[in-house]
């Protein structure tokens, strides 16, 4: 039986909205290919999202979520195929929950597309010192940093960008994963375009009172 990763199984499910044990078993069948994994899956009408991805979501909903009060609120739009989907329950609730995740987890991207090159080259170049400034990685070759370095970005990846953090509800499966299963279910493609996070306060300078100051000038 050929080993089949963990990793392996959460990129054929991101890529075909299938379910977990059926990824796995998939990859299986498959001695580990992704490609043949996924011709397996598509051939039992399992791979979904996989298909689907290419076609346009023009419909959808903007849905929000209020915090703490009213101390964080989030905006979020999602679009699906059609109106008839964008009014429907389960829809309704991935836009609710997504919402509610973005006001937790604070992401800073919708995708990994979004981020800046400039950004990414900044955070390969400081995890370059610290691996020369590491007596454990200093002398390795410029070829296995690079994996390391790589492999590092997938925490950025998973800090900053919304369909790469843990779902809160369900931190077994991401942002992503969660939308795949959602395309998976309701049968029509999926995406979140773009969201807005407000919290209280944020940006602004707020004056910090010196309480001994202010004690010692009124008793003179």
């Amino acid at each position: 039986m050929a080993e089949v990763t963990a990793s392996a199984v959460k990129s054929l499910r991101e890529k075909t909205g299938a379910g977990m044990v059926d990824c796995k078993n998939a990859l299986v069948e498959a001695a580990g290919d992704e490609g043949a994994a996924v011709e397996i899956l598509r051939k039992k009408g399992m791979a979904t999202a996989g298909k689907k991805a290419g076609r346009v979501t023009a419909e959808g909903a903007v849905g929000s979520y209020i915090h703490m009060g009213g101390k964080v609120g989030v905006l979020v739009e999602i679009n699906c195929e059609s109106d008839f989907v964008s009014r429907g329950e389960e829809f309704q609730q991935l836009v609710k929950d997504v919402a509610m995740h973005i006001a937790a987890s604070d992401p800073r991207y919708a995708t990994r597309e979004e981020v800046p090159q400039a950004e990414l080259d900044k955070e390969r170049e400081i995890m370059r010192e610290q691996l020369k400034n590491d007596a454990k990685n200093a002398n390795k070759p410029e070829e296995v940093l690079n994996k390391i370095i790589e492999g590092r970005l997938n925490k950025f990846y998973e800090d900053n960008v919304l369909v790469d953090q843990p779902f809160v509800k369900d931190p077994s499966k991401t942002v992503g994963e969660l939308v795949a299963e959602k395309v998976g279910s309701i049968k029509e493609n999926i995406s979140i375009r773009r969201f807005t996070r407000y919290k209280m306060g944020e940006g602004i300078e707020k004056k910090v009172d010196d309480f001994a100051a202010e004690v010692a000038s009124m008793v003179g």
